[in-house]
């Protein structure tokens, strides 16, 4: 090999990039798999794809030492496409264990479904998208940035729109891919228009070049941030961009709902994270201001929506978690915008962290008791959780924690400590006005989450019907329940997160 030749190859860091890798790997075999395993042993599938995601996310831990980066520039060893700091590890953390209680939701599902979605291809796409997404925050150049995320979308799509024959579920899927695809060709647009006025895809030497940029292309420059930026939002489901959300989470098979709940907002979050704090904080005047308006109104849309719900109409209790979900990524916003203001940027970046860990549990947790309650009440709707206390009691007394965190009261400690936290990152970055809406806020949803609370403890109407849970599906709800009990019983924990390690 001639010394030029050499000179261009990249040496691979094989245990940093283990845990999107091992879950790339899984999804291959079980696709292949498939073809060999007759009907009687689908089930075994499941199982293989839980091994591989549980085995993803313990490759997590020997990267606990320190830093590690790869596919860097040879002639710059500090200019590298996928860095394994605190921040990416975190965030795969939160990807891998979404994606592994989705798996043990959706193993319920296959089996009730009776062959109506076609496992191996199921299989496939849950384990990609989950490959995808935990790329996606080790990434440190654009174009790596974009393929993560897509690679995280694209089986998505396909998971909302699995079910045979179903109009709705096909209506759901054609919506999020109109959005989605709207949104990466915004982001692209925006990505090319960065690439053409710095001459990088890198993020850190984006972060220097764009400082210095020729005035005859800073009006490029400007519109490339803006873009990339709006792209983003889509992903976030930010409001206005967050239409299609309630008709998707319906359309979907619930434990899908539930991923995307999580971990479709955590791709979405953590690449708005990397694009502004990594590789644009010059112009923090730009998007600052952008992300505090988009925050304030995410929010009160997100939750005015989840209060207009009613009860009894069918998938209300979806819609609600899905309005919910809208209104809390309002509040993830919060301290991303609030880097824009703050000295310690990492600090706020690390609330938002904070606040994601804290959602991912409780929210995933209460889409396991909706799929629980979907079991024998497949139209979902709110009034059907009446009297839950009565036939499962501890179902009604897991959901309720659930709802309390989300609400932010006690005894859902570590929801009011993630609450204040946010809140904290506006007020110390000067946001006042940004934290008397977030307060707000708060109070309205308070509305909802308690309304929806006190049904579980009411008088059922008729007899209460009862049968036995499924062993992955008491798996999913125990194991939120802990995680979500311990952290509020030591919500210091969370503040370990604060230390993002991005800079």
């Amino acid at each position: 090999m001639s010394a030029q030749a050499q000179s261009l190859v990249q040496s691979v860091d094989w245990l940093a990039i283990a845990p999107p890798t091992i879950a790339a790997v899984v999804g291959l075999v079980v696709l292949v798999t498939d073809l060999f395993v007759g009907d009687n042993r689908k089930a075994l599938l499941g199982w293989v794809s839980v091994a591989g995601l549980a085995a993803s996310a313990l490759m997590l831990l020997p990267l606990l030492d320190g830093d590690r980066s790869t596919f860097c520039l040879t002639g710059d060893a500090a200019v590298c496409s996928y860095t394994a700091d605190r921040f990416t590890l975190v965030i795969q953390f939160l990807v891998l264990g979404g994606a592994l209680l989705a798996a043990l939701l959706s193993m319920t599902t296959l089996k009730d479904a009776n062959k109506e979605l076609p496992e191996g291809e199921f299989w496939f796409l849950l384990l990609s998208s989950a490959a995808g997404a935990a790329l996606l925050p080790a990434s440190r150049d654009l174009a790596t940035l974009i393929v993560a995320l897509e690679v995280a979308s694209l089986p998505a799509f396909a998971l909302v729109g699995i079910k045979h024959g179903d109009r709705k579920s096909s209506e759901a899927a054609l919506k999020f891919f109109l959005s989605s695809v709207t949104a990466t060709a915004v982001s692209l647009m925006g990505i090319s228009f960065v690439y053409a006025s710095t001459g990088t895809l890198y993020l850190t030497e984006i972060a220097t070049r764009i400082e210095n940029v020729d005035d005859q292309l800073q009006t490029l420059a400007e519109a490339g941030v803006v873009l990339t930026l709006v792209g983003f939002a889509f992903k976030t489901a930010a409001v206005p961009f967050h239409f299609w959300v309630p008709d998707t989470y319906v359309g979907a098979p619930l434990p899908v709902a539930a991923y995307l709940s999580v971990v479709g907002k955590a791709v979405g979050f953590s690449g708005l994270i990397l694009v502004t704090v990594i590789a644009l904080p010059s112009y923090a005047d730009v998007w600052g201001p952008a992300l505090a308006a988009l925050a304030a109104l995410t929010m009160t849309v997100g939750n005015v929506g989840a209060l207009r719900q009613q009860s009894t109409r069918a998938y209300s209790a979806v819609r609600l978690l899905a309005w919910s979900s809208v209104g809390q990524a309002g509040y993830l916003l919060v301290p991303i915008a609030a880097a824009a203001y703050s000295e310690d940027a990492q600090k706020a970046i690390g609330s938002t962290v904070a606040y994601a860990l804290m959602y991912a549990a409780v929210n995933l947790g209460a889409f396991a008791v909706a799929a629980l309650v979907a079991r024998t009440k497949p139209l979902n709707r709110v009034s059907d959780y009446r009297g839950l206390y009565a036939s499962r009691p501890l179902a009604a007394l897991v959901l309720g924690f659930f709802l309390l965190c989300l609400a932010g009261l006690p005894p859902g400690i570590i929801g009011l400590f993630a609450k204040v936290t946010v809140f904290s990152a506006a007020v110390d970055a000067g946001l006042g006005w940004l934290a008397v809406v977030m307060a707000v806020n708060v109070v309205i949803a308070l509305f909802y989450y308690l309304q929806w609370t006190t049904l579980l403890f009411r008088a059922p109407e008729g007899e209460p019907e009862t049968h036995r849970v499924p062993a992955p599906l008491t798996a999913a709800i125990a194991l939120t329940a802990v995680l979500g009990i311990a952290l509020s019983g030591a919500p210091q924990l969370i503040l370990r997160f604060s230390d993002t390690g991005l800079f």
